[in-house]
């Protein structure tokens, strides 16, 4: 089973691709991660990729494919696949499309903006030891410290309120066009985002016949 996991940032994606790889007994291939692993083995790709980063760049997107291609040939994607990070733009989707990478369904997971921002926002991160809580999920027993070390909890840049609404405009802009674009292949399964991370797996299993 060849996948895609679409959805806003801070919808789940990760956390349900971990789930899933264990479910289907098939690798998640993170863009993000395959991209530092070619360039620690400094294959031909990583080096390409590792000379635009040193200046600066972003990586190009046929550089992308061609490491994602690379890996999806490896022996343990023989059974199918979960791609984390790609296609974030229709040139991307059709680029694979173009290296002969397919996908048999791409869920999105639905989540209102709304429930994005209160469940980024609110985020906290232990400065000392890393140990993560959120103000309303999963709160430190006393405000601001940490409950394994004591330590001051802060909130990281990525989720202070301005941020996220930059990135969810770049997500709706960008990426949501994706929808359609796999819609109209007769791939796209939507699944709307449930109470528990549990919920969530089980509607996506579920969207997949399992």
């Amino acid at each position: 089973m060849k996948l895609i996991l679409l959805g806003a940032p801070g919808a789940g994606k990760g956390t349900q691709a971990d789930i899933l790889c264990k479910e289907l007994n098939i690798p998640t291939i993170s863009t993000g991660n395959i991209l530092r692993a070619a360039i620690k083995n400094g294959t031909p790709v990583g080096m390409q990729a590792e000379a635009y980063m040193k200046a600066g760049k972003l990586v190009p997107d046929e550089i992308i494919i061609d490491i994602i291609h690379d890996r999806v040939a490896e022996a343990d994607c023989a059974e199918g696949y979960i791609l984390d990070g790609v296609p974030r733009t229709i040139a991307q989707a059709e680029a694979l499309e173009k290296a002969g990478i397919v996908f048999d369904d791409v869920i999105s997971i639905e989540i209102s903006d709304e429930t994005i921002m209160e469940r980024m926002t609110g985020r906290r991160v232990c400065e000392h030891c890393g140990t993560s809580y959120h103000l309303v999920a999963v709160p430190p027993k006393t405000p601001g410290v940490c409950d394994k070390c004591g330590g001051k909890l802060v909130q990281r840049h990525d989720d202070e309120p301005e941020t996220v609404k930059h990135r969810l405009e770049v997500y709706h802009k960008e990426t949501e066009p994706l929808k359609d674009f796999y819609a109209k292949r007769g791939l796209l399964k939507s699944v709307e985002n449930q109470p528990t991370v549990a919920a969530t797996s089980q509607a996506i299993l579920h969207a997949l016949g399992r």
